[in-house]
């Protein structure tokens, strides 16, 4: 909502809106920022709602939020968030979109850089802060260029994925989140039917199914298959980033990357398909994407005290949470991971998955520290907690503990950190884990 926010303010909309963490006293500088920036806050209680035009909704809000029962009874017009992101974006001349399951944010941040930094001017709605702007913008999840490029997210687990008209559309992978396998690939397979241009990653067993059934109508990209139109090889891999060769339709050249980890070249590699499908030199694009400073929580490194390392990440889900394992393990240290699941009934339907994950990519000597998953209100199915998540990664011989609260983990963590160590700070949706971050540092310090 925030991106979409900045990129109506930029069009000259008058932004007015709510949110339970303001009301809740949370983050209470990313909303200043928000005021600083001519986008008026209220309280959640309908008093803000009176002199809108319309009211645009995300999927999380419920319909019995005041807000939506004023303007209901207002007869003001309801749109949710992806109705109005999708008009804007297929209103746009060149409309670029990236979906999968993983990697849309990172993905969407490098080809916001890489067209920016060669000039485009792009419009881009990002799920995550780019890092590149952050001196101008504490809180850049939004690029609001003025040229004729639109570049966004396009999100499957509320099936708006359908609305989007792609001139390029990325599809990073496939894998289980948000909803059941058979049901995601049926989504997936969709939005490339409405795609000009797909760009597509047949290193994924599913994606590469559905490029096979598309010959000659996509670019496809791997770190694995030679026959893929984007290539890399030479690979070499460094704490803070990679250096390899890429081989572009024939053409074999040198690329360097400030973001560490093999999912990353992966994500550089969908950026590097829309620069080719827009007619962009190859080699233009490597300099560009070598620029990158990556995302917001995306294996930040928060920093460094008594030689103990404390990272900021995403991963929530398995695909996610292997991709960020994988990194960390390609470099000795124990790891100790603070896991908070980013609801209840996302628990339900993958817990078993996200255990597994953390079996097969942690050592006996790594820990993980458990609280209940995230809630921001609202009704809520709790058949499935933290606890049944513990259970179920102990039976799998991972060193799990579930912890009262923040202050506990802490209190755990402290205990068993020596020098060498890295403590991450792993989960989804909550703007609180950042700082939650820091505050290790600070106690490590």
């Amino acid at each position: 909502m925030f991106p979409l926010a900045l990129i109506l303010k930029a069009c000259g909309a008058i932004v007015s809106g709510s949110d339970r963490a303001y009301d809740q006293g949370k983050t209470p500088d990313k909303f200043g920022w928000m005021t600083s920036q001519g986008i008026t806050l209220y309280p959640q209680d309908g008093s803000g709602v009176k002199d809108a035009d319309v009211v645009i909704v995300s999927t999380a809000i419920e319909p019995t939020i005041p807000d939506v029962q004023m303007a209901l009874s207002l007869s003001l017009p309801i749109q949710t968030r992806a109705e109005l992101l999708s008009t804007l974006f297929n209103d746009s001349a060149v409309r670029i979109a990236v979906a999968g399951t993983s990697g849309k944010s990172t993905v969407t941040g490098m080809i916001g850089v890489m067209l920016k930094t060669l000039g485009y001017d792009p419009t881009v709605m990002n799920g995550a802060i780019f890092r590149n702007e952050i001196s101008q913008n504490p809180y850049a999840t939004a690029m609001t260029g003025q040229g004729d490029i639109f570049v966004t997210e396009s999100d499957e687990s509320d099936g708006s994925i359908s609305l989007y008209r792609p001139t390029v559309g990325v599809l990073t992978n496939i894998s289980l989140d948000h909803k059941p396998m058979p049901e995601l690939i049926d989504i997936f397979a969709s939005y490339i039917d409405q795609c000009d241009q797909a760009v597509m990653n047949v290193d994924n067993v599913y994606v590469s199914r559905l490029a096979g059934a598309r010959v000659g109508q996509c670019l496809t990209f791997s770190l694995r298959n030679p026959l893929a139109d984007i290539y890399a090889h030479g690979i070499s891999v460094k704490p803070d980033g990679l250096s390899c060769r890429v081989t572009v339709r024939g053409a074999d050249i040198p690329l360097q990357l400030a973001v560490p980890g093999l999912h990353n070249l992966s994500n550089a590699l969908a950026a590097m398909g829309v620069g080719v499908a827009l007619g962009i030199d190859a080699e233009k694009i490597c300099d560009a994407l070598s620029q990158f400073q990556g995302v917001k929580r995306r294996l930040e490194i928060i920093g460094t005290s008594k030689n103990i390392t404390v990272i900021d990440d995403f991963a929530h889900n398995p695909d996610k949470i292997i991709a960020t394992l994988l990194t960390l393990k390609e470099f000795p240290g124990r790891i100790h991971i603070f896991f908070q699941p980013h609801g209840y009934g996302f628990l339900k339907l993958m817990a078993s998955e996200i255990a597994q994950a953390f079996a097969d990519h942690l050592d006996s000597s790594d820990h993980v520290y458990l609280v209940e998953p995230y809630y921001a209100g609202g009704t809520v199915d709790r058949q499935v907690t933290s606890a049944h998540l513990k259970d179920m990664m102990r039976e799998l011989g991972v060193n799990t503990r579930l912890c009262e609260d923040r202050a506990d983990v802490i209190k755990q963590i402290m205990v068993e950190i020596m020098p060498g160590d890295r403590v991450v700070v792993m989960g989804a949706r909550d703007d609180t884990l950042s700082l939650f971050a820091q505050e290790i540092l600070g106690q490590i310090s």
